[in-house]
């Protein structure tokens, strides 16, 4: 693995569809470019960057190593540009048209994401029912 990673994903390890993908994308990241971390477990250092839980929970966010935040369909552009396989996908994906698209179909999932998988949120947090 990289000493710094190229990005890493805050990602919810409680969503089971979540949890399928980053294990997919991992297999695949064998030059470990890509950090993975919990949202759950990385509430104090999205807080640091002005993200709270609640916003951490309803959409995917990264780090870049320049510090930069990005969310949503622009993640996994950022994902998709150092996998073996989605280099060639990545330039397209992230051409400003095909990313509003893109953006589009992320918001629609994310806002059903949680009925899809089983996992019910409340005040509180996320639990599985």
């Amino acid at each position: 693995m990289s000493d710094t990673p190229a990005v890493t994903v805050y990602y919810d390890a409680a969503c089971p569809l979540c949890r399928r993908e980053v294990a997919w994308y991992r297999r695949l990241d064998r030059a470990g470019r890509i950090a993975w971390a919990d949202v759950g477990a990385s509430a104090d250092t999205l807080a640091a960057q002005g993200i709270s839980q609640a916003d951490a929970m309803a959409r995917i966010h990264a780090r870049r190593p320049d510090g930069r935040m990005i969310s949503g369909a622009a993640v996994f552009v950022a994902i998709w540009r150092h996998l073996p396989g989605f280099k060639l996908i990545a330039p397209v994906a992230g051409w400003k048209p095909v990313l509003a698209l893109l953006e589009r179909a992320y918001v629609w999932f994310a806002e059903r994401r949680n009925r899809l998988t089983g996992k019910g949120c409340d005040a509180d947090g996320c639990a599985v029912r």
